[in-house]
């Protein structure tokens, strides 16, 4: 019971790295959740060779104890200063923390920082294997056993990063814990009583210096992963990682990583012209919403106007918190005045829950490079935003642009953008510039507005500018600027983009490696050709030459394989996807996905633990794994029309996504230690068998990583990527088939 209590905590521990590290890695990466998928699938990629290594040597080790108990404590000892690394890796190659990276450089450095955890994570399952095989006699049973209790151990270590280690302590302590845990569960497996407590007296010594040396770690990451700049403060709210820095007298409030309110000296360009056009653009704007990043000038300019209430949105209460804790003059006049309300909601909830109708809504935030920013930028957002205007009402935000030289990728970002409003609303007016100001609305008064009337307008209400004087009115809104821009959109995309297809997320992605990476440009390109035709065509021809190789060899270990990569493929791929369908529709991931890892785990633990319990009573397996490979591609294209079809009535069903998640991972978990007794056959070989079937899985869930979220989500969308979910599981199944007589008179 003792070393199966060390595989519940193996499991317990790797979920912690993995998470920790991802969510450290994430603010590096400016908070993109389609990065994640490449995190993931290094970290799955370097299990698999852990696994596999670790397969191969543990069947010719003579003390595999020993070599189990060694694992544990590298484990235990490299963890921190994996945590560190991932947070400090920007400076330690040169790269300011501010400045943006390229696609090459998070695959490089993931993989790079999770090496050491990943691979040792990996041969503790393998070795593991092999011990309890040898101590419990079973041999196809050992694995699935085996990979049940490591999946129990993440599904409690994802509950309880969520709800305990994320609200109340820091990264270093968070791991901390955990590395104390494996040193004392090792210490308890090791037989010599003498190593056993001089293993005990290391974990009461990491104890003892446990808060101090945590926080000494904290401090000093923070300090040298923002280097000169001067950091206030950073702590993790449920929503995002916040940082406050100071320069002199002005603050800058960064949200994972992304500079998100300067106070009290904002840009001041676009603080007036953003926060007076649209209200200028109105004849009498009375209530006006603000979507996030309102407060250190936006509002201050809304507030000039004689309206009678401003709604404040914000989803995260933290920011606000942050802003009171370090005031400013700017801060403190927007906070003081009586027309302004906070809530600390998410914006699209708020408009779908509330019935108060406005004359502007102003969308403050403008990132469209993750998907918790994009979800206020898509089709379906504006359509909600519709709702709530009153008749003549509008819609406003802004996009990056120049009045010099647009790139393709610039023009394509705007272009969907501008074809997501213009499929909502009858009109939309643009003021180009180094920033694009869209407005949009049903009433073609906004086609009418022009630079006197703005000037009669602010004289009128009496609105001070030291700007919007009539010959920058005249400059800014001349024609020349907008024919031009037009002219260079009838040349940009013609997509729109929406919540489940974010072609503005991949459009950002594109400037970002143009910028940081000219190299992997063209491979972007070529990403935009791709359809499930030519998919479809790939995976036929490499079915071919698997079926060709099965005739050759005759063995069954070749199509139970690739069944076992297609269906880690389809793992890692429902897994994202449905991560993604939660950040789409509730706005926030950093808190829950742990919890929604852990959920996923589930499944499989469930799985797994209900096949390996039926295992020697099952006679027909090979039928059996046939018809779960059925299952696993009926799934699939029930996922796409699920989610796809009906996501937007989901928004008050996030149970619905964890039971989505669930089923992904029990049909995992049900087909693995089938696979292992279909390939172990009469042989005994269990290090070398789960090693071989594990790197499989990890290798399907490594190229779904790399793929699913930086090109097939925002290139295919939500639904064609499922479709590929379901092409792929066929080709496993004619291969299945193929071999069905040697299933069959396996069975015999």
């Amino acid at each position: 019971m003792i070393f199966l209590s060390a595989i519940f905590i193996i499991g317990l521990s790797g979920i912690t790295a993995q998470i920790i590290v991802l969510r450290e890695l994430l603010v590096n990466f400016y908070g993109n959740e389609l990065t994640i998928g490449i995190i993931l699938a290094n970290w799955v990629m370097l299990e698999a060779l852990g696994v596999f290594t670790a397969g191969r040597i543990i069947e010719r080790v003579k003390n595999k104890l020993n070599v189990f108990i060694a694992l544990n404590i590298c484990f235990a000892l490299i963890l921190p200063f994996a945590v560190y690394f991932s947070r400090v890796f920007k400076g330690v190659i040169g790269i300011p923390f501010i400045e943006g990276v390229s696609l090459s450089v998070i695959f490089i450095s993931s993989l790079i920082i999770n090496l050491p955890l990943a691979f040792l994570h990996g041969a503790l399952f393998s070795s593991g294997c092999k011990v309890y095989s040898l101590s419990s006699g079973e041999s196809a049973r050992a694995i699935g056993r085996m990979y049940a209790w490591e999946i129990l151990g993440t599904i409690a270590g994802g509950i309880i990063i969520a709800y305990l280690f994320i609200p109340r302590l820091n990264s270093f302590q968070a791991v901390f814990i955990i590395s104390i845990l494996d040193i004392v569960l090792s210490a308890l497996l090791i037989p010599s009583k003498k190593i056993k407590y001089a293993f005990l007296i290391l974990a009461v010594l990491f104890t003892l210096v446990f808060n101090p040396l945590a926080g000494y770690l904290q401090e000093l990451s923070v300090k040298k992963q923002w280097g000169v700049q001067e950091v206030l403060d950073y702590r993790n709210s449920n929503y995002a990682n916040i940082a406050v820095t100071r320069k002199v007298n002005e603050y800058t409030f960064f949200y994972n990583g992304i500079p998100v309110i300067t106070t009290p000296f904002p840009d001041r360009q676009f603080v007036e012209e953003f926060g007076n056009f649209p209200l200028l653009f109105h004849p009498a704007p009375a209530d006006i919403l603000v979507a996030g990043a309102g407060i250190g000038g936006l509002i201050r300019e809304a507030l000039k106007h004689p309206i009678e209430r401003l709604d404040y949105v914000e989803i995260d209460p933290m920011i606000i918190k942050m802003l009171k804790k370090y005031p400013t003059p700017l801060s403190e006049v927007e906070f003081g005045d009586k027309r302004l309300n906070i809530m600390n909601t998410d914006p699209r909830l708020f408009l779908q829950t509330s019935s108060r109708p406005y004359d502007v809504i102003l969308v403050g935030l403008s990132n469209q490079s993750d998907l918790s920013f994009n979800r206020f930028f898509t089709e379906e957002f504006f359509a909600l935003a519709k709702k709530r205007l009153k008749p003549g009402g509008l819609v406003a935000l802004w996009m990056p642009g120049s009045l010099t030289y647009l790139s393709r990728e610039l023009r394509d970002l705007n272009s969907s953008i501008f074809n997501s409003l213009k499929a909502v609303y009858k009109y939309v007016r643009v003021i180009p510039g180094d920033c694009n100001i869209f407005i949009a609305s049903d009433s073609s008064a906004i086609l009418q507005v022009n630079p006197a009337l703005i000037s009669k307008r602010m004289a009128k209400a009496k609105i001070p500018s030291a700007m919007l004087i009539p010959d920058y009115l005249e400059y800014r809104l001349s024609k020349k600027w907008l024919d031009w821009f037009n002219r260079e959109l009838s040349q940009a995309t013609q997509e729109l983009n929406r919540d489940l297809r974010p072609v503005a997320v991949y459009e950002n992605l594109k400037i970002a490696n143009k910028k940081f990476s000219p190299h992997l440009s063209r491979v972007f390109n070529y990403f935009n050709y791709l359809n499930l035709k030519s998919i479809f065509f790939l995976v036929l021809l490499a079915s071919l030459v698997l079926i060709f190789i099965c005739r050759i060899k005759r063995s069954l270990k070749i199509p139970v394989a690739y069944a076992i990569f297609t269906t880690g493929f389809f793992g890692m791929t429902a897994n994202l996807l449905l991560i993604f369908a939660y950040q789409v529709f509730y706005g926030y991931l950093y808190q829950k996905i742990s919890l929604l890892t852990a959920v996923f785990m589930a499944g499989i633990a469930a799985g797994s633990i209900l096949l390996t319990l039926n295992l020697k009573r099952i006679k027909q397996d090979g039928r059996l794994f046939i018809g779960l490979e059925a299952l696993i591609a009926a799934f699939s294209l029930s996922l796409g029309f699920i989610i796809a079809g009906y996501g937007m009535h989901f928004n008050q069903a996030a149970l619905f996504l964890y039971i989505l998640l669930f089923i992904s991972g029990l049909l995992m978990g049900l087909e693995f230690p089938l696979a292992g007794k279909i390939y172990l056959g009469r042989k005994d070989n269990v290090g070398s068998a789960s090693g071989i079937l594990y790197a499989g899985d990890l290798a399907g869930g490594w190229l779904a990583g790399i793929l699913a979220g930086v090109v097939f989500l925002p290139v295919l969308g939500f639904f064609n990527t499922c479709l590929l979910m379901v092409i792929l599981k066929l080709s496993s199944l004619v291969l299945l088939f193929v071999s069905q007589k040697k299933l069959t008179d396996r069975e015999i």
